[in-house]
């Protein structure tokens, strides 16, 4: 009888102790990829690159909107004294016009999400990479991204990487 409890205090004590250990090893942590990129220099000069590509468009686009306004103020001074077929071809002209225009704004808009992409896959690479690696420097069983919209909740125990990841990238 003895034997049995002494062997089962041993059990329990290896259990307890055991669960300790385990609930010591998983570290929780997390960081804040927006933050992140927003701190990276080089997330400066790509929204400078964007916002000149998307300036450029801008200006095209003005052009080709105030060719179409003109077509449209002269079309609307001089209908009533255009021959039919002139009308109809002004007529088609502005309908063209209207086309180019949509397509054009169609175009400047896939272009600018298609460059930001470019632009920013790489620091979001370079982020998961030092994500990453701090993960296993500090040995972070989990790292979540407040930034995801799926994390509700991250407990108050869990460690704030961002400084750690800041520091693998250089950034002060």
């Amino acid at each position: 009888m003895t034997k049995k409890i002494l062997l089962t205090a041993s059990v329990l004590i290896f259990v307890i102790t055991a669960t300790a250990i385990a609930q010591n090893a998983y570290v929780v942590a997390y960081v804040n990829t927006i933050e992140l990129i927003n701190a990276v220099p080089e997330k400066t000069r790509a929204t400078e690159k964007l916002t000149t590509l998307s300036n450029n468009y801008k200006e095209e686009l003005q052009l080709m909107q105030n060719e179409y306004n003109k077509k449209y103020s002269d079309f609307i001074t001089y209908q009533n004294s255009l021959a039919e077929n002139i009308k109809l071809r002004r007529m088609q002209e502005l309908t063209d016009l209207e086309n180019k225009i949509n397509e054009f704004m169609k175009l400047a808009q896939k272009d600018i999400e298609e460059q930001e992409k470019i632009l920013l896959e790489p620091i979001k690479e370079r982020i998961k990479e030092a994500v990453r690696i701090v993960g296993i420097e500090q040995n972070f069983t989990v790292i979540y991204d407040l930034a995801d919209p799926a994390i509700i909740f991250v407990t108050p125990n869990a460690v704030d990487a961002n400084p750690f990841v800041k520091a693998k990238l250089g950034i002060k």
